[in-house]
């Protein structure tokens, strides 16, 4: 089970955004990278087409290595380590170090 999953709630913790929070949209494990919304924008430049009849240049994200990200706390609104621990029923769940509770 992974620390991250998408839809989480997330901050950069180091780099060039860091301070910036955002939602996690894509998790690539093999190259160990996230895409964050709103975080880490750059601009690609396309050629004319039927999808994009002007061509031109669209602003989007580029992804961030997973090191450099930390999940915020539900609780507390900070960010935090996750641990994995077994509950009653025997599954895993994700538990934030800084408050206990399963995120």
């Amino acid at each position: 089970m992974a620390r991250l999953k998408s839809g989480d709630t997330v901050e950069v913790v180091s780099g060039a955004e860091k301070g910036k929070r955002g939602k996690v949209l894509r998790i690539n494990q093999e190259s160990g990278r996230v895409t964050v919304q709103g975080v880490n924008m750059v601009y690609k430049h396309l050629r004319k087409s039927q999808k994009h009849p002007q061509g031109g240049r669209i602003q989007l994200e580029a992804g961030l290595d997973i090191s450099n990200v930390m999940l915020v706390d539900p609780k507390s609104g900070k960010p935090t380590r996750v641990r994995m621990e077994v509950d009653g029923n025997g599954k895993k769940v994700r538990v934030s170090t800084r408050s206990g509770e399963p995120v």
